[in-house]
């Protein structure tokens, strides 16, 4: 059974044989991700091609896909919700003017709104909607009589629990609020884990809030964003895809500042 399409996964295989192959035959050596998979394959007992091209698409999927699947949605949600768009805006402009309109890790930490903004996009629309984990002891589910065995693969049904009302009240409304510092130390410690959670917690964590809030920073300086008639409302959710993708498209249109 294929998880993905044979065209995609025969192009992307090709694509890092060949690099892999360039690199040995050039005996050119890059401080990178593939580098070290390289590595690894040249033990007896060490990676495949096609493990090492495996660990390339889902750093690929999970550091691309989902981090422009959430501005994605955060455009257009900031589209359809204009006063917090506004106060994104004006949060970026005021912190890069304290910082001497210099993007570092530190003006980007100090935009406390636009977190509580993406916190929020990633409740309504996780990237990924389910998580699935392995049971590594026999585990009863307190008050009713089941018993998960230890190596049973469980599906977590993410997007059901950061949209269930008994967590978040109104869960179809957009509210940043939820995600102020006062309101988030109240949440349930796993009715929200975009990330996961716990010893698996994503390893991407802090790079992707990084990159998002570099790409927002820099469109909501320069353009007002607004939705175009083309979206079709509501959103329906592509069943097919990994990530939580729409189908069709979302459509804003972009005015300059």
């Amino acid at each position: 059974m294929h998880a993905i399409p044979s065209d995609v996964s025969d192009f992307y295989i090709d694509v890092v044989r060949n690099t892999v192959k360039y690199r040995k035959t050039n005996n050119v050596v890059r401080n990178d991700f593939l580098q070290i998979l390289i590595d690894l394959m040249k033990d007896e007992s060490g990676l495949t091609i096609e493990e090492v091209a495996a660990q390339a698409f889902v750093f690929f999927l999970a550091g691309f896909e989902t981090s422009s699947n959430v501005m994605m949605y955060c455009l257009f949600e900031l589209a359809l919700n204009q006063e917090i768009q506004e106060k994104v805006r004006e949060e970026v402009n005021v912190v890069l003017q304290r910082h001497n309109q210099v993007m570092t890790y530190d003006s980007l930490n100090d935009m406390i709104y636009m977190r509580q903004v993406l916190d929020e996009v990633m409740r309504k629309y996780p990237p990924l909607p389910i998580l699935t984990r392995v049971c590594t002891i026999d585990y009863k589910i307190p008050n009713i009589d089941l018993t998960i065995k230890k190596g049973t693969r469980v599906i977590i049904p993410l997007l059901g629990i950061q949209n269930d009302p008994d967590y978040f009240p109104k869960p179809e409304k957009f509210d940043p609020e939820r995600f102020a510092p006062k309101n988030k130390e109240k949440l349930h410690q796993v009715c929200y884990m975009p990330f996961g959670e716990g010893s698996r917690l994503c390893i991407g964590l802090r790079f992707a809030f990084l990159q998002m809030k570099v790409g927002l920073s820099i469109l909501l300086q320069n353009y007002k964003f607004s939705l175009n008639e083309k979206t079709q409302l509501p959103l329906k959710i592509n069943p097919k895809n990994f990530t939580l993708s729409p189908i069709g498209s979302i459509w804003v249109d972009a005015e300059k500042i």
